[in-house]
């Protein structure tokens, strides 16, 4: 016999209205005013990374953060302590008002996800007291709760796709799993859709500061300064990056090549310039180069900020759509050959009327995508009234 969970019919919609411990409680709002110290709703985030380290979905999560917590909301982020860095001050406590707590999850074996459903068994509290639940693709983590506590809305972020292409029937089999028993969903990029049949109530690419970003575009010297930006893997298209400089070093075009990233071909890497490893203040590097050869979403969108011309590179059919897909594939330049991305290089080196013209368009959009845009998208998720 099948079984099938429902959806509680309590969904909210701009209606202030919330479960807390298990009971329907409604918050009044005056309109156009912010919600008070005793009404402020919780909000409670599973990642299984965050601050100190560095990554995409750790970014995402704190800047999210930090705009809800302007709107008054309550911000806890449940993740793994970081099993590499023990010395750090912020393993515990709080990062610009955003409560956290850390699982000791222990190394990567079949008993991890036990210890990670113990520790929020003893912690359920924090579920309890939660009018939200939101998970950033860790959806598992919730799994047990999600049937101790069936009427706590809880939903659901897709940010990436695994390493191995094509993806894997189990890594398809999870989001479908994950997405049927969250109360709605965000995806980070369209590709998603295609590649693992999820429906997303919405679809997101991220944000930019752009208040914090210098937006130099600088003439391009007798050496072309290349960033690349991202995990010195495969996956990310650096061995086409390197056949590129590669390819230039033929052609006599002189260039410093600086790497804000680190992986296990980062000594492939240093035969052709430095490498920074993974870096706080990533603009402090974007804002020297000329160019940026770039593999993620939030990278390229913090590149068009600061006005640089981005190069991209492709070796698969998902990563071709994860970059021809997005909404600033126009402006970007998107390749799968490195002979044709080294052309591409030496073409906008010569041609600048043509390098600013992109340039110029990329940034005129993407100065919009803030992440106070992005947290209202989220806010429109869960039903909540946007203030």
């Amino acid at each position: 016999a099948s079984f099938t969970l429902k959806r509680p019919e309590v969904r909210i919609l701009h209606r202030p209205q919330l479960w807390r411990a298990g009971r329907l409680v409604r918050i009044e709002k005056v309109e156009g005013s912010i919600p008070s110290e005793s009404t402020a709703m919780t909000i409670l985030f599973f990642s299984r990374l965050f601050l100190p380290h560095i990554g995409g979905v750790e970014k995402h999560v704190f800047e999210l953060s930090k705009e809800l917590i302007k709107k008054n909301y309550k911000i806890i982020v449940v993740t793994e302590k970081n099993q590499l860095n023990n010395s750090s001050a912020k393993i515990t406590g709080e990062i610009d008002g955003i409560k956290i707590y850390r699982i000791d999850a222990g190394g990567e074996n079949v008993f991890k996800k036990f210890r990670v459903w113990w520790w929020l068994w003893q912690n359920r509290h924090l579920i309890e007291n939660a009018d939200i639940v939101h998970c950033h693709d860790v959806f598992f983590w919730y799994i047990p709760f999600r049937f101790l506590y069936p009427n706590k809305p809880i939903y659901t972020t897709f940010h990436g796709y695994e390493t191995k292409f094509p993806p894997s029937k189990k890594a398809i089999f999870i989001r479908k799993v994950s997405e049927r028993l969250s109360w709605g969903n965000i995806c980070v990029g369209d590709y998603i859709k295609k590649w693992y049949g999820t429906r997303p109530n919405l679809v997101t690419y991220g944000g930019v500061d752009i208040g914090k970003i210098r937006n130099l575009n600088i003439e391009i010297r007798n050496k072309i300064k290349i960033l690349f930006i991202g995990r010195l893997e495969k996956d990310t298209g650096v061995l086409n990056y390197l056949k590129v400089l590669e390819l230039m070093r033929k052609r006599k075009i002189k260039f410093d090549l600086e790497a804000c990233g680190d992986g296990s071909l980062k000594k492939m890497v240093e035969d052709y310039g430095k490498v920074n490893g993974f870096v706080d203040d990533l603009n402090t590097y974007i804002e020297k180069a000329d160019i940026v050869f770039a593999s993620s979403y939030l990278s390229i969108l913090e590149a068009m900020a600061a006005k640089k011309l981005v190069f991209c590179a492709y070796d698969n059919k998902l990563k071709e759509d994860y970059l021809k897909m997005s909404p600033f594939a126009k402006w970007i330049v998107i390749e799968d050959s490195s002979t044709k991305l080294s052309d591409k290089v030496w073409y906008f080196i010569q041609h600048k009327k043509e390098k600013d013209k992109v340039v110029h368009d990329a940034y005129e959009w993407v100065k919009k995508q803030t992440w106070k845009k992005v947290a209202d998208r989220y806010i429109n998720l869960w039903g909540l009234q946007i203030l």
